[in-house]
């Protein structure tokens, strides 16, 4: 059965470029805010009703 969680990368394989990395952590950064926005507003207007 192959592993379903990957292991850390070896020391000898190249990381990828800064501002691939950059990319991902702005695009989960803005995308669980606004997953959090999305939810607060939900709950604010359930509790208007």
């Amino acid at each position: 059965m192959p592993d379903i969680i990957e292991g850390p990368p070896k020391a000898d394989e190249p990381q990828a470029p800064l501002t691939h990395r950059l990319a991902w952590f702005f695009g989960l950064a803005i995308s669980g805010t606004l997953a959090t926005a999305l939810v607060a507003y939900g709950l604010r207007a359930l509790l208007r009703l």
